[in-house]
């Protein structure tokens, strides 16, 4: 049997196909675009869908998947008519419309109350701020909505009629109630918004049902292929790790560093949510993940080779650079906020410092300090995760760093416990292969799919010596932010 993932990120979707053993067979991606323009961030729906279709086609000629699960980004939705139509474009959550609403909302029913519900920090990058902005600022368009589907759903419903979303994005509108796994009659009713135009929430990894006839013809693809609400990407990310237990965590260093511990219980501390992590439900009943973030996980990297380091290049060029570290830490110190502080300081406003630079320090040992400054923003969160019980032993290593052996090296040293790298580069693709297969019964449960699918490539251990000259750094580390974010402020009213 073939099992397909079908991803739909914000830049393109891709659909990957794995046999029921493993084995990896094929990919297909196309690209589309966001529009930021005036202010807004948006996505055309219907461009997303058109891709999806020609990946599909283009799937077809190579190796068809017996069944297809559909796995997204979060927050985006698309809003129906009553023929199915796209009214307006998407809002990404980096669109700054909605804050005004999510003010409202916060007052008439209180952010501590969501927060219990829905098991977030109110913000304007949920679906629901942006719905409600609608229904005030285009009430012509928003009497028009029958249908309101973050991005999964939507093609799942596209795809075969059925209109039913996965728990783990329901999660991501500030609307689901995370333990009744519900929508929230009271937050839909404080925001003035009809729970009945969502879709109806699922499992992640359930069966929706099979593709429509008439859109199989006219893509020229076999007919009754099942399709599966798949997850939240960061969720499929998780699964394709094989991280399934409490004391797991997944470690995904793209652009974005995001790290995911999963645990058997919803958090009450309020201080966990006003950091900025989002407590979601996850593919195992009963047990939740949180968020993590860097924004500038691997995105530092490629900013220091592309302006200090142009003469490495090449498709080994991460490798090359990795060739000039040092073997001890550099002592050096950087704040990694080149794009603003995510978790747990959520402050957009903040910025990157640099500490401990002198004429003796070269490429290779500002390079490794750029990594070093991740790895120590990383153990701030785990640090602030401990404190609420959440406390990963192993983290299994993902995305684009997780190549590199230096990098994971000093994760292992700074953070003081096991990190394990993976054979599988499209980890997201195998989480939704895994729920599909465990929806068909083809995996006895996600254990099972996991010794399938989940091959580990090589365990790095912490290196006594350097963890203890670490740990030092370390604690001098996270001093920075308080230290130097007042000198910012003034840098900028400047």
């Amino acid at each position: 049997m073939y099992l397909g993932g079908l991803d739909i990120g914000t830049t393109g979707c891709k659909l990957s196909v794995y046999r029921d053993d493993g084995g990896f067979v094929c990919n297909s991606y196309r690209e589309y675009h966001a529009v930021h323009r005036d202010g807004c961030h948006e996505i055309c729906a219907e461009t997303v869908f058109k891709a999806v279709c020609e990946v599909l086609r283009e799937t077809a000629s190579r190796a068809m998947p017996n069944v297809i699960g559909v796995t997204s980004f979060g927050e985006t939705f698309a809003a129906l008519d009553e023929n199915d139509r796209v009214l307006l474009p998407s809002m990404l959550y980096t669109d700054p419309r909605g804050a005004d609403e999510c003010d409202l909302l916060c007052r008439a029913m209180g952010a501590d109350a969501i927060r219990k519900i829905a098991g977030v920090k109110p913000h304007s990058m949920y679906s629901l701020p942006k719905l409600m902005w609608i229904k005030k600022q285009k009430p012509e368009i928003f009497r028009k909505i029958k249908r309101v589907m973050l991005m999964e759903d939507y093609i799942v419903y596209m795809l075969c009629g059925v209109a039913q979303i996965d728990y783990s994005l329901a999660a991501r509108t500030m609307a689901f109630n995370i333990e009744k796994k519900c929508w929230s009659e009271e937050i839909f009713g404080a925001a003035g918004i009809n729970p009945s135009l969502m879709s109806a929430p699922v499992p992640s990894g359930s069966v929706a049902g099979v593709m429509r006839k008439e859109l199989a013809e006219t893509l020229g693809i076999p007919s009754g292929i099942t399709v599966v609400n798949g997850a939240h990407d960061q969720i499929a990310a998780t699964l394709g790790a094989g991280v399934l237990q409490c004391g797991e965590a997944v470690d995904g260093t793209g652009t974005v560093e995001c790290l995911i511990p999963v645990f058997d219980r919803i958090p009450e501390e309020a201080a966990l949510y006003n950091e900025g992590y989002s407590v979601v439900p996850y593919v195992r009943d009963g047990s939740y993940v949180c968020y993590a973030l860097s924004f500038t996980g691997g995105a530092v990297l490629k900013w220091f080779r592309e302006n200090f380091a142009p003469q490495y290049h090449g498709e080994n060029v991460y490798a090359q650079l990795d060739a000039t570290v040092p073997k001890d830490p550099t002592g050096i110190l950087v704040l990694p906020h080149f794009a603003g502080a995510a978790t747990p300081y959520m402050d957009t406003g903040s910025r990157a410092a640099v500490l401990g630079l002198t004429l003796e320090h070269g490429t290779g040992h500002f390079y490794k300090a750029l990594m070093e400054g991740a790895c120590y923003e990383m153990a701030v969160n785990l640090e602030r995760l401990e404190s609420f019980g959440i406390r990963p032993e192993t983290v299994y290593a993902t995305g684009g760093g997780a190549a590199s052996d230096v990098w994971l090296q000093i994760k292992a040293d700074v953070w003081n416990r096991s990190v394990v790298s993976l054979s599988a580069k499209q980890v997201g693709a195998c989480g939704t292969c895994m729920l599909c297969g465990v929806a068909l019964g083809v995996y006895r449960d996600f254990f099972h799919a996991k010794r399938v699918f989940v091959k580990e490539k090589r365990a790095y251990l912490p290196d006594p010596a350097a963890a203890r000259s670490y740990r030092n750094y370390y604690n001098a580390y996270r001093n920075i932010y308080q230290a130097v974010r007042p000198i910012v402020g003034e840098c900028s009213e400047a």
